[in-house]
Order: structure tokens, then sequence, then C-alpha cells
């Protein structure tokens, strides 16, 4: 008893050092590998917003207009390095329709375009190496010419559900500024929150997960496949985001095969996702884009599982998470302007929230529309009402759920525009009451 009594301090000591040890060990994790995806990411939303500023949209639906084999082609290729999410990417396809592009090139590019991005193959590369960044491309662009091909076989024209033609607003001001504000703000607003988590999430894994944890399913990879496509596929998944996640999952036991399931299923498709397709594309469309999508993810997987290949993570020395050594000066700066940018980005994003709920003019209309996940869905919908007889001005806030309309345009008018893209409307906001 007094044995007991005595120790009992002691075990205290020892569990309030095995928490700053832990502890210790996250951040360590933490800062290794934002320091490591850091400077891929900074240039990959550079040459996004290049991008976005330098390549009209007409020139995407000038290639995939034709009703051929080459169409699907090029919306596989022009998709890949698009940094479009998997909810960012259906309105772009919607407008892409309405611009007369082919079914199997709508469908081609729903499912290459989201599975990465230019950002994404420079992030892969930061933590998973140059194996993985090469493969999770071609992958991507594999599975969508497959899937446009498919679906221009077996999906008729008039399956598709018919839209008005969207308008395409022209993006005025200073290209230089339009590049940085759409590299270092408007991306990193859409994607600051996942990235943040997923970082979060991967520092956690290496921390309380056991050492070869997936090691406990033994030989059976399709197993391990079908237990991340559970939990990825209904889940709204960031194309960067997820990198941290899979290739600490990864240095747990996680198959190549697998990780590449969850960079590949994860990124492409989300419940949500499936919802807005089945609406503006039909059951068919909707059937094989997602069947290609998990299809193609399992086959790669246990092809890549074949290969026999070495793409152990922890051989990479970017994901050592050893607090031995600390990055590099320029890692350091990197990681520092990075944190900087997201912490902005968000703080902005939460101030938005709260903004719309000033006093109204009495021509101002607020509307809730859901289902908005990012910039490009702001736009996509913004785009809609513009052309809505009675709309002087529009915005709309994804953080917010709000679509404020500056006229006398109908109610019904604003509804029809909003969900002939894929959007729910919900009605009149309670800050119009």
């Amino acid at each position: 008893m007094i044995l007991n009594i005595v120790s009992f301090p002691f075990k205290k000591k020892s569990y309030l050092c095995s928490m700053v040890m832990d502890l210790q060990s996250f951040f360590t994790s933490l800062l290794n590998v934002v320091c490591e995806m850091a400077p891929y990411l900074l240039l990959g939303f550079l040459i996004a917003g290049v991008l976005h500023v330098f390549v009209p949209q007409k020139f995407y639906a000038n290639y995939l207009s034709r009703k051929n084999r080459l169409s699907v082609l090029w919306a596989a290729l022009l998709g890949v390095p698009l940094p479009l999410c998997s909810c960012g990417v259906i309105p772009t396809a919607i407008g892409l329709k309405n611009e007369k592009a082919s079914k199997g090139a709508i469908a081609s590019f729903l499912i290459a375009t989201p599975q990465t991005g230019i950002d994404s193959i420079l992030a892969t590369f930061s933590l998973m190496g140059l194996g993985f960044a090469i493969i999770r491309p071609v992958a991507a662009l594999i599975t969508g010419v497959c899937g446009g091909l498919l679906v221009n076989r077996l999906v008729r024209e008039d399956d598709l559900t018919e839209e008005s033609d969207a308008s395409c607003t022209v993006e005025r001001g200073n290209r230089l500024w339009r590049v940085v504000k759409y590299a270092y703000y408007d991306m990193i607003r859409d994607i600051g929150l996942r990235l943040l988590i997923g970082l979060v999430v991967a520092a956690l894994i290496q921390v309380m997960i056991p050492d070869e944890f997936f090691l406990s399913f033994g030989n059976q990879p399709l197993l391990q496949m079908l237990v991340i496509l559970i939990i990825a596929v209904p889940m709204y998944i960031c194309s960067t985001g997820s990198i941290p996640v899979a290739a600490a999952l990864m240095m747990k036991g996680l198959s190549p095969g697998a990780a590449l399931v969850m960079l590949m299923a994860g990124s492409a498709v989300n419940l949500a996702s499936i919802l807005v397709v089945h609406k503006s594309m039909g059951r068919r469309f909707t059937s094989i884009y997602l069947m290609t999508i998990v299809g193609f993810a399992v086959l790669f997987g246990l092809l890549l599982n074949a290969m026999g290949l070495d793409f152990s993570i922890a051989n990479h020395g970017a994901c050592c998470m050893s607090a031995s050594a600390l990055p590099s000066p320029f890692k350091l700066v990197c990681a520092t302007v990075l944190t900087l940018l997201i912490v902005f980005a968000l703080m902005m994003k939460l101030f938005s929230m709260f903004t719309t709920k000033k006093p109204l003019d009495p021509d101002v209309t607020v509307y809730r529309v859901e289902d908005m996940h990012c910039s490009h869905c702001e736009a996509a919908v913004v785009r809609a009402v513009e052309d809505v007889p009675g709309v002087e001005k529009a915005k709309a806030s994804a953080s917010a759920n709000t679509l404020t309309i500056k006229g006398p345009a109908t109610e019904e008018a604003i509804r029809k525009a909003v969900e002939g893209i894929g959007y729910t409307f919900r009605g009149r906001s309670s800050e119009n009451r």
C-alpha cells in the first residue's frame, strides 16, 4: 500500500513526460511535413494562377466540342493540370456542355481533372517521390480517357439534361495582380482549411497509429483498398490535402496501391458531386462516371502493388520525421509564408460569413444557395444569374451559402438559373426578414 502511494507521483510524472514527448513528436512531424510541401505548393499555386488568367475558358471549349475520340483525349489532357476540386469541376463541366462539348469529353474532364493538378503533382513529388508524382497524373489521364470513351458509346446525347446557355464573363484588371490573387488568395481560401486538416491528420497519424498498423490486414491488398474506398469516396477530400495523409498511412504499413486508390478515388468524387452529376447529367452518365473512377482506381492500385517497386515512404527523405535536423532555412521561410497565407485566407473567409449580415438596401435580396465549396462554385453561380432579367449585380459566398442579388429580378428566375447548374436553391435568406 505504501509503495503504491509512493509510486503514484512517479507514475503521474511519467504520464506527463509521455504527453510532452507526444506533443513534441506531433509538432516535429507537422513542421517537417509543412516544410517539405511548402516550396512545391507555392510554386504550384503560382502556375495554377498563370493558367487561370492567361488560358481563356473558350480555349478549352474549342478543343472539346468535336464528338470524337480526340475530344475525349483533349479533355483529359487539359483537365489534368487544372487545380479544380471534385466540386469546382462540376460547374466548369456544365459550362463546357453549354459550349456544346461532347458527352464523352465532359465525362473525361469530370473524371481526370479533380484527381490531380499542377499544385498536387508538385506536392506529391515533395512527400511521396518521383514515382507517385508520375503515376498519379498518368492514371488520371488514362481513367479520364477510358471513362469518356465509355460514355460516348453507352450514353446518348439526349440522355443529358439540357440547360440554357451560360454566359462567360471576362475578368478585368491587371493580369499580374489577378495571377497573384488567384494563386495565393482564392486557391488557398478554397483548399486552405482542408490542406491544414490534412497536415494535422498526417502528423497525428505519425504519433498515434502504431508502426506497421496496416500490416495487420496481411496479404489482402483488396481489403485495404475496400476500406479506403468506403472511407474516402463519400467524403470531400482535397487532391492536395490528401497527400500528407496518404504518405503518413504508407509509413504505417498501407500498401502503395491502397494509397493510390485514396489519391485517385478520394479526390475525384464525393457524395455531393455524385448527386449533382446525377441531377445534371442523368443516371446512366453518373453510373459510368462513378464505376470508372472506382474501377480504375482499384485496377491501378493492384498494378502498382504487382510492379513490386520500392515506394517506401520511410526511404524518402521528404517524409522523415526525425527531430535530429531542422529543415533548411529556405524551407522554413516557405513554410512560414504558406502558414501566413493560410491564416490570412481563412480569417478573411470567416470574416466574410458575417459581412453579409449588415443592413440591406431595398433593392438587394439575399438568397440561400447550398453545395458551393470554393471560388469556382461562386463564379459559376454568379455567371448563371448575371443574364437573368433584372439582375444588376450578383455576389456569391461559399462560406456563408448565400447569393446576394441587386436588382428587381424575380425569385423564380433566380431559382431556375441556380438549379440549372446543379446547386441547391433554398429561397430567401433570413437576412431579408
